[in-house]
């Protein structure tokens, strides 16, 4: 039996995914799964039972990774199970930007008592007026789950579509619209977009990349999207080129005061993923790679362990191990097998960085007390025997 624990509330569409062999208990020391959306894990002490962690969304910044990794503990994610929500709400905030909707839905209820209203709305509505997306210049920067279905939308609308990832994995490439146009040089996009909207994650090398020196390459009327992580953008940039009018617009889905108080900021309280089908499709897709790993040892999705899939053990017993990227480890686990009189059937051995990760199936089945004897091979971060 398995036990699993939810951090933040999960969808439930997701959570009867799990059969009667896994059950919720409110013990987190007692889980091997921990299911989490928002809530910050940092300052948590993990059990020796917890094998993996299954954020229900994308972004893995309240999850510490490098504890998590040197416990030997699974951390997955749900890559493009919100990305149509999202996807949605950036073509919402370049409407918005586009066109003062929210300056009119204000003055209209302001207005709401006077008799005169409809005649007053025909004179006051110029100061309204906006521009249309049609034939306007995008820069999508970050062609993934999210990236590639605004840029598709966007060609849909009309827009010049200009695509930049310097990492575009094929996959990725074969469902982007022929119609986008590939830039190389990230600048192109500053200097010749009417909207540039982000969809990378949050790294060393990402973070603040919206800088006043981004921003000085800009157009004046430029509108900037931010329904991606908060810190892409240096915020003191950002606030200055609002104060300034360097740009036309800023919209963000990461609230704070500096930017909230500012005009021409459009500020939603963090809506992006936060749609019914968004939330149980990550509750969905997580317990699925969570039962996947616990039940068969594979791997899909993660973000510290390397992806590996072996399917559905047909042999007698499996072995799954995480261990450091370090020679000679898979000489040791099979003079240790031979050792213990034990036949390998199938092995994959698959790295990702500083860590490793080995899948064995076994044509016998054998005392789990003896394959636990493994653990004390140098480098052994975690071993699981599946039956």
């Amino acid at each position: 039996m398995y036990q699993y624990h939810c951090l933040n509330p999960i969808a439930e569409v997701g959570l009867k995914k799990f059969d009667g062999n896994y059950a919720k208990t409110d013990n987190m020391e007692d889980a091997d799964a921990v299911l989490v959306r928002s809530a910050v894990m940092h300052d948590m002490e993990f059990s020796d039972r917890l094998c993996v962690v299954g954020r229900a969304g994308a972004g893995v910044n309240n999850i510490p990774l490098g504890k998590c990794s040197e416990q030997g503990i699974a951390v997955f994610n749900t890559p493009g199970a919100n990305a149509n929500g999202v996807k949605e709400l950036v073509i919402a905030g370049m409407l918005l930007a586009a066109r003062d909707i929210v300056g009119g839905l204000y003055w209209v209820r302001s207005e709401r008592q006077n008799e005169d209203l409809e005649k007053l709305a025909e004179k006051e509505k110029k100061k309204f007026a906006g521009t249309e997306l049609l034939g306007k210049k995008l820069g999508v920067i970050g062609l993934g789950a999210i990236g590639i279905l605004v840029a598709n939308a966007a060609v849909a609308l009309g827009m010049e579509v200009y695509g930049y990832d310097p990492y575009i994995s094929v996959e990725a490439a074969w469902k982007l619209s022929r119609d986008v146009r590939h830039i190389t040089d990230v600048n192109d996009i500053y200097r010749e977009c009417d909207y540039i909207t982000l969809h990378v994650p949050l790294l060393d090398s990402t973070k603040g990349m919206i800088d006043g020196e981004a921003i000085s390459l800009m157009k004046q009327d430029a509108v900037i999207l931010n329904l991606a992580r908060g810190p892409l953008v240096d915020q003191k940039a950002i606030v200055e080129a609002l104060k300034t009018n360097r740009i036309r617009k800023y919209v963000t889905d990461f609230p704070n005061q500096d930017v909230a108080s500012l005009k021409n900021a459009i500020v939603i309280p963090h809506l992006g993923a936060s749609t019914e089908e968004s939330e149980d499709n990550c509750a969905v897709m997580a317990v699925k790679e969570i039962r996947d790993y616990l039940e068969n040892g594979n791997i899909h999705n993660s973000v510290n362990y390397p992806n590996c899939d072996m399917g559905v053990c047909k042999d007698a017993m499996r072995v799954t191990i995480i261990h450091r990227n370090i020679p000679n480890m898979l000489t040791k686990f099979t003079a240790a097998f031979g050792d213990l009189g034990i036949n390998i059937e199938r092995m994959t051995n698959v790295t990702r960085g500083e860590y490793g990760y080995v899948m064995i199936d076994l044509g016998n089945v054998a005392d789990p007390k003896e394959i636990e004897k493994l653990k004390g091979i140098e480098g052994v971060l975690k071993l699981r025997v599946m039956q």
